[in-house]
């Protein structure tokens, strides 16, 4: 069964300490196995009763899967260990769309939107994130598609660490985001819209890194339910991309 694992032991300890304790009571299903199963749905897309046997009952692992994505269990692991690698030097910045399966936004309530909106794709999830010097994602915020990038990105950008530089698209030519990064110390490395008179300094050179946040969705993708949204509420899709982050870059 071991070679079912998709953690090493290695790997299962950085993750052990960020797991909920269960002191008392029923011992709880051994969490590496229950762990390798969830990702293993998370990379096939499948769903919850087509997991293999290997991996234990199947209720178990959707169970703990939606149990630990309401307490916060993925968002606050993946936050901790990309902490782990120290204040970043350089961060990229950009967005991406994801489609909403219907079992995602069958039978939604009236202003339910769990942020699933309508763009030219239809249904649509939007990952807006930030990526390391080396492709890692540090942090990310999930919005419905049709929301704009630049009013997004402050947010994300206050919850980030200070950097030297961050390099983004044309769609975050925004004056407010420029004055945000300088005041935080950081160069925008951002290109000049088409319409802009006043001209912003620019680095072309340093804006070829960029393609790194690009090569950061492509990794994050190879997970089928972080590139098609099989779930309906927002903070268990939001766990799928942050364990997803964890297994691809933090472990």
């Amino acid at each position: 069964m071991a070679s079912e694992f998709w953690l090493t032991e290695a790997q299962f300890e950085r993750l052990r300490p960020l797991l909920p304790n269960k002191p008392r009571g029923v011992a709880r299903v051994d969490d590496r196995r229950v762990i390798s199963g969830i990702v293993h749905v998370l990379i096939s897309g499948g769903r919850w009763v087509d997991a293999p046997a290997v991996y234990g009952p199947k209720k178990t692992l959707y169970n703990r899967w939606v149990r630990w994505a309401k307490a916060g269990v993925w968002a606050r692991a993946f936050e901790e260990l990309a902490a782990s690698g120290g204040p970043p030097a350089e961060l990229m910045l950009d967005s991406t769309w994801a489609k909403a399966h219907r079992s995602a936004t069958g039978g939604m309530p009236s202003g339910f939107s769990q942020a699933i909106g309508r763009s030219r794709g239809g249904p649509t999830t939007k990952l807006h994130a930030l990526v390391d010097g080396l492709g890692r994602l540090i942090a990310f915020v999930i919005t419905p598609g049709q929301r704009g990038d630049a009013p997004v990105a402050t947010d994300l950008i206050q919850a980030a660490p200070v950097c030297a530089t961050l390099a983004a698209d044309r769609a975050y030519d925004s004056d407010a985001l420029r004055s945000l990064l300088l005041a935080r110390g950081t160069q925008p490395v951002i290109p000049n819209g088409p319409r802009r008179t006043r001209l912003h300094p620019f680095d072309p050179n340093l804006y070829k890194r960029r393609n790194l946040v690009e090569r950061a969705f492509c990794r994050i993708k190879d997970f089928r339910r972080v590139a098609t949204r099989y779930d309906k509420l927002a903070c268990t899709y939001a766990a799928a991309i942050a364990l997803a982050a964890i297994v691809a870059w933090w472990l």
